[in-house]
């Protein structure tokens, strides 16, 4: 997690955004409210199984625009040191996938995918290739990657249909629609769930499924998927926030096409001159979960509250190298009598600062005053 305090702002924040569009993109989402067919009613176990027996298609591909508020309204210029235009955080208001933008999603039939975003100081590519995600910004020439250690559980992910042979393949198998039934009865233990409305997706016949959480107190307000029901591709998705009534995140598509994708498609080269920076996990292991103990050399991770209003504490001796100048675009608070950087979103509260030889990231699903209140309990 030490990675993450070692990023400038820039960097920390195109990393999420980058996480993000790829989260979203390989659900494959197409622009609601057109005016094509509607599929027939059907319980959500039957349109889920239906869906899932279909066979698969070639490839896909749209028009798309991103919507994304997950910064709106969040201060990025506002702490100590400035950060007006010439600095890393005023090269945030170009980047589409923080402020939202227009492109084309393409997704081929092995599961590779490159989402690119347009804006006026360049292009944003954001890529898959089953192992390593790499993100392109044109407006400083950059090229961030990331490929996890194959000890992480990673593994390739193909929406389409046609990954490589699984070992187990009985595992595989389209469930009936009793073990569908069973797996919504599970879900409903600890989240609202909606049936399957049908309903038009960019022209496409499709159900749209909204889940949410039970609990209140956290910032997360729910998430809704639409799913082709001829197919079962995802074709909308989209993040809400329990203050507001509109996504955060919504990315639509227009002009879906099922035939198949070509890999110079979803392939892309940098320029010569761009700069490379690769983003690896941190050393040293997992960071180590239990009581905070700032004598461990590994980091300590600990949650206070309960389920989406949890706010988690990474504790970790500082080495003289690590400072949260890093962060000097974002706005600062006093926790004790100590300058922190403070980052709000739509969706949660990201707060660090260093205290007593001792670096603190505190981060939730909450408001800021709740964050804080944890960090001065510290």
């Amino acid at each position: 997690m030490n990675i993450l305090r070692r990023l400038p702002l820039y960097r920390l924040l195109a990393l999420i955004g980058a996480a993000l569009a790829i989260g979203v993109s390989l659900t494959a989402i197409a622009l609601a409210g057109g005016s094509g067919p509607t599929p027939p009613a059907k319980p959500l176990a039957q349109a889920v199984h239906d869906a899932l027996g279909a066979g698969p298609v070639q490839g896909f591909s749209a028009s798309v625009k991103l919507t994304d508020g997950l910064l709106e309204g969040a201060n990025l210029a506002g702490g100590a040191g400035g950060g007006g235009s010439g600095s890393s955080t005023g090269s945030l208001t170009s980047n589409p996938l923080l402020t939202g933008g227009e492109g084309r999603l393409w997704v081929s039939a092995n599961g590779h995918v490159r989402l690119e975003l347009q804006a006026e100081k360049g292009d944003t590519q954001v890529l898959y290739d089953g192992t390593t995600v790499e993100l392109y910004d044109a407006s400083t020439n950059t090229l961030y990657r990331y490929t996890p250690a194959t000890s992480s559980g990673w593994t390739s992910y193909a929406p389409l249909g046609k990954a490589a042979k699984p070992a187990d393949t009985a595992a595989h198998e389209i469930p009936s629609v009793a073990k569908i039934e069973e797996a919504i009865t599970k879900i409903k233990k600890h989240a609202n769930l909606s049936g399957a409305t049908p309903t038009d997706v960019g022209g496409k016949a499709a159900y749209t499924v909204r889940v949410s959480p039970q609990e209140t107190g956290s910032l997360i307000g729910g998430a809704e998927l639409s799913f082709d029901a001829s197919n079962g591709l995802p074709l909308r998705a989209a993040v809400y926030s329990s203050a507001a009534s509109a996504p955060v995140i919504e990315l639509a598509a227009g002009e879906v096409s099922y035939e198949p994708v070509s890999e110079s498609e979803v392939s892309f080269t940098p320029p010569s001159s761009a700069k490379i920076v690769e983003l690896k996990p941190p050393a040293g292991g997992a960071a180590h979960k239990g009581p905070a103990s700032p004598t461990h050399k590994q980091p300590n991770v600990t949650s206070h509250g309960h389920g989406l209003s949890s706010v988690w504490v990474l504790e970790e001796k500082t080495t003289g190298k690590v400072s949260s100048k890093s962060l000097e675009g974002l706005p600062k608070v006093k926790i004790n009598g100590v300058s922190a950087s403070e980052l709000q979103t739509a969706l949660g509260t990201v707060l660090s600062f260093e205290r007593g030889g001792v670096s603190y990231v505190l981060a939730g699903a909450v408001p800021p005053k709740d964050v804080e209140a944890i960090a001065r309990g510290l």
